[in-house]
């Protein structure tokens, strides 16, 4: 949630800031705001709404022009969405101006504080109160900019990324972490520095960048470059440039009409990624260097514990199903945002398996530390490279979906399927749970996964024509069974968060135990049927759902007759292992989402109240 662009260098810095935040649009916000400093003036302008409205607003009411500048969209936390609580925020001076993602929870105390010092406050942020409490730093202990950050962020408590210049001293910028990210990019050219919330912003401009850790800060200054300092004692961190591996073109739509849209077709592609160089069919080998590596510590586990948020938290429930059948392993799976809460019981021979796409969200962080604190082992599945999750866990593996730009979760979910299938299917065959015949068979399999689910795509007109029929439905029910109840639970939570219907998630056996009761003409059911598992089972459902006139939209395996006789629409997959369904039969349910929501006129991407990435509580 919320994003930070900076730049300071040799050339304008709004179009860059401008362009930064419009591919920061992703992360969720509700007002955006710049600041710009040309040398004799700062300019600051923001508003509620949307980047598209900033720039209108800098049309009529600011200069462009200037070297230096911090840009932010945000996400209201601390007072409602105005323009008055938009960021960038400024010092009572006027001298200072800072941008800030996070919380911090004590800005109550600290701003009383500083309201018997003399300061007044214009917003309801706890941004506002942050700019202060450094100024009044700064000048209470007479020190620089740098120096008044450090000390300042010692007396905070909550988290933060922020970045903050003094129009005095226009040649640098400081900039600071704890709980939310940001990288640094390094400019080509001599005296050239980016800053965002993740790299997209400056990857036309760069591929160098530095990652700060948190409770790390950084001073950028034209004449000096980036020193890296940590916070708690201002002892220098030897700076540590990564190459990054992201081209603009993955960030781009690519001729599709929304980033989501688009994200769905790359699954095959993605999944392909994910496996290439880890699944070697022909030598009949899975490697996976974060597991062979702790091979001993998944052999020995007494358990493996699941945690993870939203779609990530699906993805681990369905891992829960192939670690179990597979290898059998005893597997629990846990909210993230409940775990760290719960005092829940671990020790050292547990393996704690952490989730998150963008590798950053809170909760799952503060679950991992507690986690090692215990005396467990931490593996992380993540896409983003270097993200904090990546940094913090003990081993772990990369998705390789490339960037992931719409809110709603598609190709993260599948690739972190596969991530966890390979890591079941190597382990089922370190402990003989699976014969070599076996393996071999499932190898081919998941090899043919992307081009079953190409195949899969080819319903799309299809399943638009079904998407136009239900659009207007006020609740839909999402039904399950085995290995496909986590998908129901995952095409439900599609279709809230991006067409705002209600609609829930259920194995198929408890419908009887309370959702019939919903179940009318009006009610569309869409239930996961294919010929793997208990298909039998399932069919009895359906049955009792048409019994009770039901709308029926049935995802089946090709060829199937004895469902298509009873749904009113089906949908098919090409038939899979049925372990491997859940990469298949979740295809359509992004698909029917993302047409209801279109034919609804939602903006897809950027769902209302909703962030890509989850980084405060």
């Amino acid at each position: 949630m919320c994003g930070i662009v900076g730049y300071i260098g040799h050339r304008d810095a709004y179009p860059i800031i401008i362009e930064g935040l419009k591919r920061l649009e992703y992360r969720g916000y509700d007002s955006a705001g710049i600041a710009l400093y040309n040398g004799k003036t700062l300019h600051v302008s923001k508003t509620k709404g949307k980047v598209s409205d900033l720039e209108a607003r800098f049309e009529t009411k600011a200069s462009k022009h200037g070297t230096v500048g911090i840009g932010h969209t945000r996400w209201a936390t601390h007072g409602v969405p105005n323009d008055i609580n938009s960021h960038p925020h400024t010092s009572n001076s006027g001298d200072l101006v800072i941008i800030h993602n996070g919380i911090i929870e004590n800005y109550e105390s600290l701003k009383q504080e500083l309201t018997a010092r003399g300061y007044t406050f214009k917003s309801d942020t706890d941004t506002e109160v942050l700019v202060n409490l450094i100024e009044d730093v700064k000048l209470q202990e007479n020190v620089k900019l740098g120096q008044a950050v450090q000390i300042a962020l010692n007396q905070v408590i909550g988290a933060y990324a922020i970045a903050v210049f003094d129009k005095n001293k226009p040649e640098e910028v400081v900039v600071a972490r704890l709980g939310s990210p940001l990288a640094i990019g390094i400019g080509e050219k001599d005296n050239e520095f980016f800053i965002a919330s993740d790299a997209s912003p400056f990857l036309e401009y760069t591929k160098d960048a530095v990652y700060l850790e948190d409770e790390e800060m950084a001073i950028i200054s034209r004449k000096k470059g980036v020193k890296v300092r940590k916070i708690k004692d201002d002892s220098l961190v030897p700076t540590y440039v990564q190459k990054l591996q992201l081209n603009l073109e993955q960030i781009e739509k690519g001729g599709y009409e929304h980033f989501m849209l688009k994200e769905i077709h790359e699954q095959p592609k993605a999944i392909r990624d994910t496996y290439r160089g880890r699944l070697l069919r022909n030598e009949a080998i899975i490697k996976m260097a974060g597991v062979e590596d702790n091979m001993k510590k998944f052999l020995n586990a007494n358990r493996f514990i699941i945690v993870a948020c939203g779609t990530s938290w699906h993805a681990g429930l369905v891992a829960e199903y192939i670690f179990e059948d597979l290898a059998r392993i005893p597997v629990e799976v846990e909210y993230a945002s409940e775990f760290r809460y719960r005092n829940p019981v671990i020790n050292e021979n547990d393996v704690v398996i952490a989730i998150s796409q963008s590798g950053e969200t809170a909760d799952t962080l503060a679950a991992i530390k507690l986690a090692k604190s215990k005396g467990a082992f931490v593996f992380g599945v993540c896409n983003v490279v270097g993200s904090s999750i990546a940094r913090e866990t003990n081993a772990g593996a990369y998705t390789h979906a490339g960037p992931e730009i719409g809110v709603a979760s598609t190709k993260a979910f599948t690739t972190q399927i596969t991530v966890l299938t390979l890591m079941a299917l190597r382990l089922a065959r370190a402990k003989g749970t699976i014969s070599s015949s076996d393996f071999r068979k499932y190898l081919l399999e998941l090899e043919m996964i992307p081009n079953k689910i190409e195949k899969s795509l080819e319903s799309d007109a299809h399943i638009k024509i079904i998407s136009d029929i239900y659009k207007d439905s006020n609740n839909c029910l999402y039904l399950g069974r085995g290995f496909n109840f986590p998908v129901a639970l995952e095409g439900a939570l599609k279709l809230k968060e991006i067409s705002y219907i209600h609609a829930e998630g259920y194995p198929a056996a408890e419908m009887k135990h309370g959702p019939i009761a919903l179940i009318d003409e009006n009610m569309p059911i869409i239930v996961i049927a294919t010929k793997k598992g208990h298909y039998e089972k399932v069919v009895s459902n359906i049955q009792e759902i048409k019994s009770r006139k039901g709308k029926i939209i049935g995802i089946v395996t090709e060829g199937d007759q004895q469902v298509k006789t009873l749904a009113d629409h089906v949908i098919e997959v090409p038939e899979t292992l049925e372990f491997l369904t859940p990469l298949l039969t979740t295809i359509p349910l992004q698909l029917l989402s993302y047409h209801m929501a279109v034919l609804l006129d939602k903006n897809v991407d950027q769902p209302r109240n909703l962030a890509k990435s989850v980084t405060v509580e």
